[in-house]
């Protein structure tokens, strides 16, 4: 099976960047500091006017976890819908109950509009919140999500290998399961051979400095108070991208 390398970005500058450096697939966001956001319109449509790459859209609009108000639901199911209709090959998201179970009703909701465009419907690390991994696969797998993206409900993905390998052993023929979460050029041989997973998700992360972070009074910076900010590194996607190939 080939080995496939999806990168998180958070801009088409970072997805330009995946593709230069020969990445299979991007994940395309805002916000990833917050964890990923919905991105932007405009950053889709570069995207694929650019770049020949398969682009799957987060559909999430806002911080923090996945029990969502109504309003946050409607207005994450209008953009699923716009996405689609603008090229994304796939989306991204993850619906929970307040219980952490599978929120099934709007699962289905997003699930039926992907499915309409024939696109790909991947159910993101919202599954690492949840309390049942197998219960909840089972579940995923009835409503017709095609792809996960696990840590092995660790905070890091080299520490939830046994779990993802025994997810992918016994439902390896139903679904896909992709690898994230502190996975890079280092790990990402290791963590294959040891999970038999094919697919791995990486934000090979790399820094630039912008001056303007800081007035005299005030301050917007993220990154531990610094002029830092986040993106995606060509040199580090093809380092991960030739570990794998």
């Amino acid at each position: 099976m080939k080995n496939i390398v999806e990168i998180c970005c958070g801009s088409y500058y970072d997805a330009k960047q995946a593709y230069l450096g020969g990445a299979d697939r991007v994940e395309l966001n805002s916000s990833l500091y917050l964890g990923g956001i919905s991105p932007s319109l405009a950053n889709l449509i570069k995207v694929k006017d650019d770049f020949n790459i398969k682009t799957i859209c987060m559909v999430r609009n806002r911080a923090g976890g996945f029990f969502y108000k109504q309003e946050d639901i409607d207005t994450m199911l209008t953009d699923a819908k716009i996405f689609l209709e603008n090229g994304a090959d796939g989306l991204t998201f993850g619906f929970l109950n307040e219980d952490r179970s599978v929120d099934i009703e709007n699962v289905k909701r997003i699930i039926e509009i992907i499915k309409n465009k024939g696109k790909e419907a991947v159910f993101h690390r919202a599954f690492d919140c949840t309390l049942d991994p197998e219960r909840t696969i089972e579940i995923l797998i009835k409503l017709g999500v095609d792809r996960i993206l696990t840590s092995g409900l660790r905070d890091k993905a080299i520490d939830g290998l046994e779990l993802i390998k025994k997810l992918n052993d016994n439902y390896k023929d139903y679904i896909e399961i992709v690898v994230g979460s502190g996975v890079n050029y280092t790990n990402a041989k290791y963590i294959i051979e040891k999970t038999k997973v094919f697919q791995v998700h990486s934000s090979c992360k790399a820094y630039f400095q912008d001056k303007t972070t800081k007035g005299s009074y005030v301050n917007y910076s993220y990154l531990n108070n610094n002029l830092d900010y986040d993106v995606v590194s060509k040199e580090l996607v093809e380092k991960l991208v030739n570990v794998l190939k």
